[in-house]
């Protein structure tokens, strides 16, 4: 993806035009951690459900310490406008005030330094309009997860949620998240750890899936508090 980023990798700090003024990325993200998400447009369908229910899970998002942001190719004035239609699709006061900023982005300059645009799909005038993309990054600024959905296709937040809950847990503990994993479920004991070091760690036990193989791999724990 040219102008893309790599898990692990730095993401790189930007100036932007914003619906709050002018910020730093960097700087607005602070010692939080962060989740940047991309609109192909202004006053698009899928992408004023999208930002109603960003809206809506907003206390969600800080809940977890995650400063969110958003972005558009369209003009600060355009988003001020749009927002008034996001806050009446969520059958809230039409005001221009969203929980976060939407970076404007008419000129796609950050589109491209990102990896955002969708070839694939175009706008009026004939140019690809950006693609959703979904960022995380963590308090050291580094790219925990991307997620690149086409800008026909509306994304899942609360997947999203569940992503962060699953990032934040394996950053500060030494386990893994299986399949489907939600918050209070079991988790997995990473490979890597010997099995007298896992019983060590994980005093609640553990305990192992018998598979054919009899590798005993697949050993699983409560989740650490």
């Amino acid at each position: 993806m040219p102008g893309g980023i790599l898990l692990g990798e730095t993401f790189p700090d930007f100036k932007a035009d914003t619906t709050v003024g002018e910020i730093s990325f960097h700087e607005y993200l602070g010692d939080a951690w962060g989740i940047l998400f991309s609109h192909p447009r202004d006053y698009t369908p899928v992408c004023t459900t999208e930002l109603g229910r960003a809206v809506k899970l907003a206390p969600e998002f800080k809940k977890r310490n995650v400063r969110m942001i958003a972005l558009s190719i369209d003009s600060v004035e355009d988003h001020l406008g749009w927002s008034k239609d996001i806050n009446s699709y969520n059958c809230d006061e039409p005001t221009e005030i969203l929980p976060f900023p939407i970076i404007a982005d008419p000129k796609r300059e950050l589109a491209v330094k990102l990896g955002m645009l969708d070839p694939d799909e175009k706008d009026s005038t004939g140019m690809p309009v950006t693609a959703r993309c979904v960022f995380i990054i963590g308090p050291e600024k580094k790219l925990k997860l991307s997620i690149l959905y086409p800008a026909t296709t509306g994304r899942n937040f609360d997947e999203i949620l569940r992503v962060i809950d699953s990032l934040q847990l394996t950053a500060t503990h030494c386990v893994v998240t299986p399949v489907d994993w939600k918050p209070g479920e079991k988790v997995i004991v990473p490979p890597n750890v010997p099995e007298e070091e896992a019983n060590k760690i994980f005093t609640s036990g553990v305990s192992t899936k018998q598979l054919p193989s009899g590798k005993g791999y697949l050993r699983y724990t409560a989740q650490p508090q």
